[in-house]
């Protein structure tokens, strides 16, 4: 089956974007990891794209080994990145949803966890292999006879990477509270510190509770995790002292209840935060300007 016109190709761009976020945690590596794979669709022969049936699964093979490469040097350039590296923010209607829809899945609201930063997190620990699989089979349902061409395994190999990956997945969950219980307890997170309160945004905060703050070297941020409930609570205190100006809105986010940092009209900073057994665990504060496109 020939798809020759590139309308016909780009419809599939929405796609393979979501796919692309989902497996290296940022729109710009994302897009860029699309463009190749136009690339490599228009290096084919005619003949070539002739035999190929169903182009949209030749497309989500190829911009999958292109993030496989890609997350092979990702631990390389994370290591000399600025700062903590955090997964991009994004807003929850902003992103491709992972299933196919009669909507516009862009024109639609989503709260899907597979975009939220705390699963990005979990996903950075794994293997490029592990990650890719997951991705493909967990959330894209792509078959693992499939996922074998991509990782050059055998499909019972696969297997046993998403299953390795899942667990991880799972493991990360089972610490996470409902839905309910995060916005509740971010609520109280919110109100104390509003108000300034010390005691109060400790009391919310647990003892080992990280802050990663990310700039990228681009803006003013914490260039080391901040550890520990006072520390952390002194921290967000006085990062509101120092900037009177600004406005901290309730924002639902993939991962729940979280805050976007305003200021002069514009999105300055995006803050998601963890919560277990009814305090805060960590706080995830992105500020790098090129992470928050989607929000401007």
């Amino acid at each position: 089956m020939a798809v020759d016109e590139p309308a016909e190709l780009l419809a599939e761009r929405r796609h393979l974007i979501a796919l692309a976020f989902r497996m290296l945690g940022t729109i710009a590596e994302a897009e860029d990891a699309v463009q190749e794979t136009y690339l490599r669709w228009y290096r084919l022969t005619q003949d070539e794209r002739n035999a190929i049936d169903v182009p949209r699964a030749w497309l989500t093979r190829a911009a999958s080994r292109v993030c496989l490469n890609v997350l092979a040097s990702a631990r390389h350039r994370r290591e000399r990145y600025v700062g903590p590296w955090l997964p991009e923010p994004v807003p929850a209607h902003a992103l491709p949803v992972s299933e196919d829809s009669a909507a516009d899945p862009l024109d639609r609201v989503t709260l899907d966890e597979s975009v939220s930063t705390a699963l990005l997190l979990v996903l950075e620990t794994m293997t490029p292999a592990e990650r890719v699989a997951f991705v493909l089979h967990d959330v894209f349902a792509v078959p693992f006879a499939e996922i074998a061409e991509v990782v050059g395994r055998s499909p019972a190999a696969c297997r046993q990477l998403a299953t390795s990956a899942r667990r991880r997945v799972q493991q990360g969950r089972s610490r996470q509270a409902s839905r309910g219980e995060h916005d509740e307890t971010v609520r109280a997170f919110a109100a104390a510190a509003r108000a300034g309160d010390l005691a109060a945004l400790v009391a919310v905060l647990d003892p080992e509770v990280v802050l990663r703050s990310d700039g990228g070297g681009v803006v003013s941020a914490a260039r080391r995790p901040v550890a520990g409930a006072t520390n952390v609570a002194r921290f967000l205190l006085g990062a509101v002292a120092k900037n009177p100006s600004a406005e901290v809105l309730d924002q639902q986010t993939p991962d729940g209840l979280g805050f976007a940092l305003w200021n002069e009209g514009r999105v300055f900073g995006v803050a998601t935060l963890e919560v277990a057994g009814g305090v805060v665990t960590g706080v995830h504060l992105v500020m790098n300007p090129q992470k928050l496109t989607l929000w401007n």
